[in-house]
């Protein structure tokens, strides 16, 4: 029976009281490496591992590059930096925003199930919109445990609510219930798992696995397309954050995208960004038409000093039809029921 040693934590929106009563709930002898990502933005200095010191007996330091993991130990990722996990060690690597976030969870959750595999035990807590579930997707398809904060109780549910809606997790708990879940599960006190089950998901980890790939694609996409033998078509999208042509990928029931340089969404990310990108191009084009309305009746009023009544009510007239525009755009924009179809 595997006993789950590497346990990778992922919050956002309301996750540091989550994560003060997850480590609370951990004893000193806990024979395993914690790793935890909260999204923060990146131009504030954290005291994260500070704050989680005092909730528990464990030491928590934020990672550092090039370490090596240690049980009875919790670590947290930096910010403005991915937390991954490479030959056993930690890395810190400024790599592409995934679902608009650096740290992201997926990152993490990804490596850790592609270096230990069964020994993982994912866990989503608290937070807004989907990084995480794609994650807790690359855990479960080997043979991991993925266990989720119960929605009811997370101050910001949506997270949560993703990670259940797209991925077959194994236990939906409140946090106090996660706490005592990983600890029987580090000690070997949980029995998860059939032999046939694990064989089938270490198959699918490793032969199918089409996001994992998804580098090397890229790189032989590449090659054929200056050959001009480029076979894979890319999808219709392009990247929210830096043009480039996505690429779309199928894990499971989760529909991700991913550009050329490593940028990654959700299909639910997508969707999201894809309402934002629309509301800023409505916003831009009211005030196109107002600034378009106010620049011709300033020509009207030379027009009037030039004695040329043609042009003034020609002028005019397209000034009122200009703010008229912007009227109606606008009330596209207060009707938000363009916008109760995003995630």
């Amino acid at each position: 029976m595997t006993k789950q040693d590497i346990i990778v934590v992922g919050a956002s929106s309301g996750g540091v009281e989550a994560l003060e009563r997850l480590i609370r709930g951990i004893p000193a002898d806990f024979p395993a490496s914690l790793l935890i990502v909260l999204h923060r933005p990146p131009d504030q200095r954290s005291i994260l591992p500070q704050i989680l010191q005092r909730a528990g007996v464990l030491p928590v330091t934020e990672a550092q590059d090039g370490e090596r993991l240690r049980s009875q130990h919790i670590y947290v990722a930096p910010m403005d930096r991915h937390l991954v996990i490479e030959e056993g060690a930690m890395r810190l690597v400024r790599g592409p925003k995934e679902n608009h976030s650096r740290p992201a969870i997926d990152p993490l959750f990804r490596s850790a199930a592609q270096a230990f595999g069964s020994r993982v035990a994912g866990v989503i807590l608290s937070g807004t919109l989907f990084d995480g579930t794609a994650g807790l997707f690359a855990v479960k398809r080997r043979n991991g445990v993925t266990i989720v904060q119960d929605p009811q109780e997370a101050a910001f549910p949506s997270m949560p609510e993703s990670a259940i809606g797209n991925v077959d997790v194994d236990y939906v708990l409140p946090v106090a219930g996660i706490a005592g879940l990983l600890v029987d599960l580090v000690r070997g006190m949980r029995e998860f798992g059939s032999p046939k089950e694990a064989g089938e998901a270490v198959a699918m980890s490793f032969e199918d696995d089409e996001f994992d790939r998804m580098p090397e694609v890229v790189v032989r996409d590449q090659g054929n397309q200056i050959s001009g033998k480029r076979r894979t078509q890319p999808s219709l999208f392009t990247c929210p954050d830096c043009g480039g042509t996505l690429w779309q990928v199928n894990e499971g029931a989760i529909l991700q995208f991913r550009c050329h340089v490593g940028h990654i969404y959700t299909g639910d990310g997508m969707a999201l960004e894809q309402t934002e990108a629309l509301e800023r191009s409505l916003w831009f084009s009211i005030r196109t038409f107002v600034d378009k309305s106010v620049l011709l009746r300033q020509l009207s009023e030379k027009a009037r000093m030039r004695s040329d009544l043609q042009g003034v009510e020609r002028l005019q007239r397209d000034a009122e039809a200009a703010l008229a525009h912007s009227e109606t755009i606008r009330q596209v924009l207060l009707e938000d029921s363009w916008l109760r179809s995003t995630p």
